[in-house]
């Protein structure tokens, strides 16, 4: 099955960047300096070494504010995979083989590096990403998160003992590394998606091919970058990008790959689950979501304001876990739309550079056709579009932050995932009929309440069918606790304890006693 990728935007005429001048030449300032940087990188990584594609193409990474071509990367595909395959399966006998401390000081090492070099990949993830400067800062810290718990979980990968049925018997459980590990990964967080998946892999002895997005793929090679000069050894880190379906159809095919992780939509993470079967690959899945964010009567209004401002507007709407639908109390409908949009008019669009900009352009010209064929689906149903609704004044992929009443069931906005700064608000009467509008989708990823009730927290906490809820809170994901959805948003969980299992296959052992007669 081949994985689906995400074409690089043709960027016409009528859409050229319309943004101050100095705004650019800081950008292009930004990109030189990054560009004679220690931790820049354009090439694949397998077995330690950077390599073309062996055919020499290559593919442009293009800043999505200014549609400037940043750097060339090499457009691999399945041969470069299986290089990376063999090479990843190489390592992994003696990376296995270190004790856990040894890992673990790798690992240290790496978060260490991430950290030093805070600034100069955040300025990274703006640029090829596009969130604003503040934002990918704090992805660096939240990324750099993951390798730093999990090098400390490393050492924290136990056995059991059975009591045994027979008195001459010992019965022993180990957890060993599942194997080489092929991770895939989207583009709205070029580095935390990354560190999510190999920090628990390389921490209990797994290798690695990861597979970032060809959007993005700058970051990625960055923190690859870091982890050679951590010390984790050639072929325990492979990087390749280019031909996703090549790509992805190499990892689901070798027999060495044991096991398959994958962040990005449903669609394509169903071609992945079919395609695993094949050879019986492990599989975790972090797949599309449809949050639901319930504003209760009896909630504390600028508490809500704030936290679904936080989950929606983030990442001008481009995460999984953002809240897709903001489902508010009849009684409070219409006080919640005017605070909320008051709070909304005042976020400031512009280039990831700029101080004070809090959202950043789409990712490419197919999101913002995205957000316009879904928003003009929910007109021609009768809702309104009382903030925004159009194209930014800057141009190219900027949106104006959206606010849309009136919002039924039926449409798009409410069934499927806008991707986009659009914040659909649709009404409740009762709490059954909130939680059964909440739960009305194949999704279940996140969700967000906020009441002043304790009982109803509980009730509604456990009735939504959601792997992560948030309760009075916009942002909800640490590194110590599990991600993952339910439905068709995913199988497995990342982060916290619970994270490392995926990469953990259990052994049974039953010792007899060798002098019995």
């Amino acid at each position: 099955m081949g994985v689906a990728r995400f074409a690089l935007c043709k960027i016409s005429s009528s859409l050229l960047p319309r943004m101050h001048r100095p705004s650019a030449l800081r950008q292009m300032s930004v990109a030189a300096d990054l560009k004679n940087s220690t931790i820049f990188r354009s090439q694949g990584l397998i077995g330690g070494q950077w390599v073309a594609a062996h055919d020499g193409k290559t593919l442009q990474v293009n800043n999505p504010s200014t549609g400037e071509i940043i750097a060339d990367v090499p457009f691999m595909g399945r041969r470069e995979t299986n290089d990376a395959i063999s090479s990843a399966y190489e390592a992994l006998n003696s990376w296995s083989k270190l004790t856990a401390t040894e890992r673990s000081k790798c690992l240290r090492k790496w978060y260490d590096l991430i950290m030093s070099h805070k600034e100069e990949l955040g300025q990274l993830i703006t640029l090829e990403q596009g969130k604003p400067l503040k934002e990918a800062l704090g992805e660096v810290s939240y990324g750099a998160s993951f390798i730093e718990f999990f090098a400390e979980e490393a050492k924290r990968v136990y056995g059991d003992i059975i009591p045994a049925t027979l008195a001459d018997r010992r019965l022993f459980v180990l957890k060993q590394p599942v194997g080489v590990v092929g991770a895939i990964t989207p583009w709205n967080f070029p580095l935390a998606m990354i560190t999510r998946k190999v920090g628990p892999a390389l921490a209990c002895g797994c290798t690695a091919v990861v597979k970032p997005s060809e959007l993005t793929p700058l970051t990625a090679l960055a923190a690859a970058e870091l982890a050679l000069q951590a010390g984790i050894p050639p072929g325990v880190l492979n990087v390749v990008m280019g031909n996703a379906p090549d790509i992805g159809d190499a990892l689901l095919a070798s027999p060495q790959v044991r096991k398959i992780t994958f962040t990005g939509s449903t669609a394509v993470g169903k071609k992945l689950m079919a395609g695993a079967a094949g050879t019986v690959k492990r599989i975790s899945l972090e797949l599309g979501g449809n949050a639901p964010c319930i504003v209760f009567d009896d909630a504390d209004l600028d508490v809500a304001v704030k936290g679904v401002l936080a989950a929606k507007f983030r990442n001008s709407g481009q995460t999984c876990v953002c809240a897709n639908r903001v489902i508010v109390h009849e009684g409070i409908y219409e006080k919640f739309a005017e605070a909320f949009s008051k709070a909304v008019q005042n976020l400031q669009v512009g280039d990831g550079f700029t101080e004070g900009v809090v959202q950043g352009p789409l990712i490419n010209e197919a999101a913002v056709q995205k957000v316009e064929s879904f928003l003009q689906d929910a007109l021609s149903k009768g809702a309104k579009v009382i903030l925004g609704g159009k194209r930014h004044s800057l141009g190219m992929t900027f949106y104006e932050p959206t606010i849309v009443t009136d919002v039924k069931t039926d449409m798009l906005l409410a069934r499927e995932e806008v991707f986009g700064p659009v914040a659909p608000l649709l009404r409740f009467i009762t709490e059954e009929e909130a939680i059964r509008i909440a739960n009305d989708t194949n999704a279940g990823l996140a969700a967000y309440i906020f009441t002043s009730n304790v009982q109803r927290t509980w009730r509604v906490s456990e009735a939504l069918e959601y792997g992560l809820v948030g309760v009075n809170e916009g942002i909800i994901s640490t590194e110590v606790a599990p991600f993952g959805g339910v439905k068709q948003s995913g199988l497995g969980r990342e982060g916290s304890k619970y994270g490392i299992d995926e990469y953990l296959e259990l052994k049974y052992v039953c010792l007899g006693d060798m002098n019995r007669k």
